[in-house]
């Protein structure tokens, strides 16, 4: 085979990490694909193994060099030649990931996404491409959101622009609507990797979300850092708000989903535009990370128990229904046990749908790493085991409570339970992969197919229900 001919050449794109990551994976598979690259599932079969990496906690830190290092393995055993690193832990620590770990073949930035083609091409011809340096990427771009639109045009922004491909066949599928953040909380270093805030254009969601449609996708999942600042660089941020209604009138597009909503940023109208749209499901994104309000002050966020309770009241006066799901983190620097306390009681009055549990760590470059009043990793193992006992415990009981009620599934799955004759989708309150699911007993619906079902019993938070 020459080494020159491109078009015989493969590639696997392998994510690892969240919702983001699969836009941006997708992206870089329509780069690559225009650039006469073969996609293919399995990374043993691609001549080049792209690993689109995670850098949000030393967990997700540690799977992602893992993978580096299982992919590399193939070099001896499969197709694979070459491994190259992008994605988040890729642009947060660059060479120095590229130093410490010289499976990886390049360790490339999101500045190197609109080249991927011509780089992979270079690393298979045996030459070298420079490994991405870091930089605090939330100086690249305005301090004021008013004047970052036009200067962004220069700024890497992945999943923004470039056509993707569809590296899954579900029924639905993540649309990013914007890019970074700009709050400071003190335990992630996600700003300092994704950059400042930037919103998409509606134009250019709703292009996409279009194309998705053409793909078979039914369900549109909205993602970024932080949706509820959707607009505010664009001057108008109840933007979200005429969003919406455009998204769920595109033909073929039965459900939008939208996630993250930062609970200090929560407007009445937006909570309001959310429930008075059909296709936008009653699905709450709201990331608390705590209850105790000084705890959360020093995390540099804002709420508390009672603010958080009233707005998961807000919610659900306007739709008793609603799923709501949360992140907590346990393990602050200076968390005492009176607040892990009013975190237990919180959660228990809070009757919330799904919660994921973290353990706190200390990130590089954040102002957590500098806190004292550090708690022992042994007495964090255990308020995360006490806290996830509970979440376990009080989810189980939400589900409980959805005996009777009927719910709408979107399915996703045939050819499921003990006989092969159930199938499993999400109804309107579950979220895609982590919120559970609803098993409808017996049913001949396909993949992309919409029923309507009553729920007649529990699994943990899965729900099993048969059609109606």
């Amino acid at each position: 085979m020459p080494a020159s001919d491109t078009t015989t050449r493969s590639v696997a794109v392998v994510t690892l990490g969240c919702t983001r990551n699969d836009v941006d994976s997708e992206e870089l598979a329509g780069r690559l694909k225009a650039g006469g690259w073969t996609l293919v599932d399995d990374a043993s079969e691609a001549d080049v193994a792209v690993v689109n990496t995670c850098g949000f906690v030393e967990q997700a830190k540690k799977d992602s060099i893992d993978s580096l290092i299982e992919a590399s393995s193939l070099k001896e055993t499969g197709r694979t030649q070459k491994v190259v690193a992008v994605g988040c832990l890729a642009e947060r620590y660059g060479q120095t990931l590229a130093d410490e770990l010289p499976e990886a073949d390049a360790v490339l930035g999101f500045d190197s996404y609109a080249d991927m083609s011509t780089h992979l091409r270079t690393i298979l011809d045996g030459g070298e491409v420079a490994s991405h340096v870091p930089s605090d990427r939330r100086k690249l771009l305005p301090l004021s959101p008013a004047t970052r639109q036009q200067a962004s045009a220069d700024v890497a922004l992945p999943g923004h622009s470039a056509p993707r491909v569809r590296l899954e066949t579900g029924p639905w599928a993540p649309l990013k609507i914007a890019s970074g953040c700009d709050r400071r909380c003190a335990f992630c270093a996600i700003p300092m990797f994704r950059g400042s805030f930037v919103s998409r254009r509606p134009t250019d969601v709703i292009e996409e979300a279009r194309w998705l449609a053409t793909q078979g996708v039914r369900e549109l999942f909205l993602v970024s850092e932080n949706s509820t600042s959707y607009g505010k660089d664009l001057g108008d941020l109840a933007l979200m708000d005429a969003l919406l209604p455009e998204l769920a009138d595109l033909d073929g597009i039965e459900r939008v989903r939208v996630s993250y909503l930062q609970p200090a940023e929560v407007r009445p109208g937006l909570l309001d535009a959310m429930v008075a749209i059909p296709e936008v499901m009653p699905w709450f994104d709201l990331s608390f990370q705590h209850a105790s309000a000084p705890l959360l002050r020093r995390m540099r966020r804002f709420g508390g128990t009672e603010p958080f309770l009233g707005l998961i009241d807000d919610v659900r006066r306007r739709s008793p229904l609603a799923g709501i799901r949360s992140n907590v983190i346990v393990g602050f620097p200076g968390e005492t046990e009176a607040e892990v306390d009013e975190l237990a009681e919180f959660l228990t009055a809070a009757r919330l749908d799904v919660v994921g549990v973290f353990g706190y760590s200390d990130e590089d470059g954040t102002e957590g790493e500098l806190l004292t009043g550090k708690i022992a990793p042994q007495a964090i193992s255990e308020r995360v085991e006490r806290i996830t006992d509970l979440i376990e415990e009080l989810t189980a009981q939400r589900a409980e409570d959805r005996i009777g009620e009927s719910v709408r599934v979107l399915i996703e799955e045939t050819n499921a339970g003990d006989n092969g004759d159930d199938v499993i989708g999400r109804a309107e309150h579950q979220g895609p992969d982590v919120d559970g699911t609803t098993r409808v007993v017996a049913s001949t619906a396909v993949i992309g197919e919409t029923v309507l079902a009553t729920v007649v019993g529990t699994e943990g938070i899965d729900l099993v229900a048969v059609s109606a």
